[in-house]
């Protein structure tokens, strides 16, 4: 997200991201898909994140943190679609809040969301995150898509940790407080 909190552009583009991740913050990034074993996505940034990861596993099949992008199940939210279209994807068309407390019951690892935008904000809303990383670019923006919007009152979090990556880059780690 830039500093002034935004995860996008108004019409979703991330061209304002720097993308100049150190090893450090590689391993971050990755500890935490290795942690996890379920990738959640909204419906509407899905072809482009599947597209993304599996094009670069096509030209980089050396690529492992495009492999795991690829191989994690991913799990799509969707109102509109009655067929998943992707490879190693599912689909979630119930109430929210029900479809997500049915993954959280099943034996596994931990449950990780890329987004987008109007997705995490519904799942912020309804209090489905049980921690979140913020991964902050040395960047404003000025306009564009918040994920806070929704919340609709205030909501106070525990500090898990924060760290300042060489390439730049602030990444916040919380857990929100149950009221």
């Amino acid at each position: 997200m830039s500093i002034d909190g935004y995860v996008a552009r108004p019409n979703g583009e991330q061209d304002w991201m720097t993308w100049n991740p150190d090893d450090q913050l590689w391993q971050f990034i990755n500890s935490l898909v290795d942690s996890s074993d379920t990738l959640l996505l909204g419906r509407k940034m899905t072809d482009d994140f599947v597209r993304h990861w599996e094009n670069t596993v096509s030209a980089d099949p050396d690529n492992s943190f495009a492999r795991k992008m690829v191989d994690i199940p991913k799990v799509v939210f969707t109102k509109t679609l009655d067929k998943s279209t992707w490879n190693n994807t599912s689909l979630a068309k119930g109430d929210l809040a029900d479809e997500i407390a049915n993954l959280k019951k099943q034996n596994g690892k931990d449950i990780i969301v890329y987004g987008g935008a109007g997705f995490v904000s519904s799942l912020i809303k309804e209090g489905l995150i049980d921690e979140y990383h913020l991964i902050v670019n040395p960047v404003a923006i000025g306009n564009g898509m918040p994920i806070f919007k929704s919340l609709g009152r205030t909501q106070k979090f525990s500090p898990l940790q924060s760290r300042l990556y060489p390439g730049g880059k602030i990444v916040l780690s919380y857990k929100p407080n149950i009221d």
